[in-house]
């Protein structure tokens, strides 16, 4: 029984599948699954199991979860006193949804990184909203951006309110939509399919098919397609602020909107943070960091996006 084989088996258990486990891991499929298969054989229960519902736990994959969580914990935390002993640069890992990665993430790390006291390693990758808790609670990374956590949410971690914006619907400046909201060709960028995002329940909401939305490679491809006209996009409206004013999209009325949303960040306990998270916790209140996560002066080019977003800040 390896912590490799442990840290398989916990984000198998907290995410549902093995193929959300890879991604979160950094690894291919089969090599989960290898590792899911040689925590059977060694502890001889099946500890998962697959039904018509998704994944289950077995009674002894039920008693193992909490114990493996532990030791997946302390593994991280040998590895950060051992780094921490070697001088090495303080780690921060960030995830966040892809909207916030692309237009956000960039220019408000960076902008901390400068104000950190010490040499820093900033990372930051792409997690749908229903992953980010666990891939904190596991160690996978220190803070996360995205919506609020469950009622239900059980892990601890923390997710506090940060930023509020608005959720409009955008479409060609001047334009027209033929026909109710579930005729229209509906563009989306890689959040839209995160069922947890703002995007993803208002299309629930208005009952569009699936054969109605197409997806874009990034948030800033599926607002250029809806100027071109081509359909209607929902937009937070301060990023899309610009296009507004320029007349390049215009917003569509629709009931409810606009809606009220507030990014959060997630993060471990208050005394189990890394120095880098508390300091990027108390950053997040600053006048500077309002005001680039409310005009971000640059982000990732849409031409070098693509999930999952990877950035590397030294300071």
């Amino acid at each position: 029984m390896t912590l490799t084989q442990l840290n398989a088996f916990v984000l198998v258990a907290r995410l549902g599948s093995v193929t959300a486990a890879a991604s979160a891991l950094g690894v291919s499929e089969p090599a989960v699954s290898q590792a899911l298969t040689a925590l059977r054989q060694h502890l001889g229960d099946q500890l998962i199991t697959r039904g018509p519902a998704g994944m289950t736990l077995t009674p002894g994959g039920s008693r193992l979860l909490a114990t493996a969580s532990q030791i997946v914990v302390l593994g991280a935390e040998a590895h950060a006193a051992v780094r921490a002993a070697q001088g090495a640069p303080e780690q921060l890992r960030v995830v966040a949804t892809s909207t916030f990665a692309e237009f956000v993430a960039g220019p408000l790390l960076e902008a901390f990184a400068r104000r950190f006291p010490g040499p820093v390693e900033v990372s930051t990758g792409v997690a749908a909203s229903g992953e980010q808790a666990v891939l904190v609670a596991n160690r996978l990374a220190d803070v996360a951006f995205g919506p609020g956590l469950a009622a239900e949410q059980a892990m601890p971690v923390v997710s506090e309110a940060i930023f509020k914006y608005r959720l409009v619907v955008v479409t060609a400046g001047h334009s027209r939509l033929r026909g109710g909201a579930r005729q229209w060709r509906w563009l989306l960028g890689p959040e839209g399919t995160d069922p947890g995002s703002q995007a993803a329940r208002l299309l629930a909401q208005l009952g569009v098919p699936e054969s109605n939305v197409g997806v874009f490679p990034s948030q800033t491809a599926a607002w250029a397609a809806a100027a071109d006209g081509t359909g209607a996009a929902p937009a937070i409206e301060h990023l899309v602020s610009q296009q507004l004013r320029r007349g390049e999209l215009s917003l569509v009325e629709l009931p409810g909107l606009p809606a009220e949303a507030c990014w959060h960040a997630t993060l471990l306990e208050r005394d189990h943070r890394s120095a880098a998270a508390s300091a990027l916790r108390r950053f997040l209140g600053t006048p500077e960091a309002m005001q680039l996560m409310r005009s971000p002066s640059a982000g990732v080019s849409p031409s070098r996006f693509k999930p999952p977003v990877y950035v590397t800040i030294w300071s």
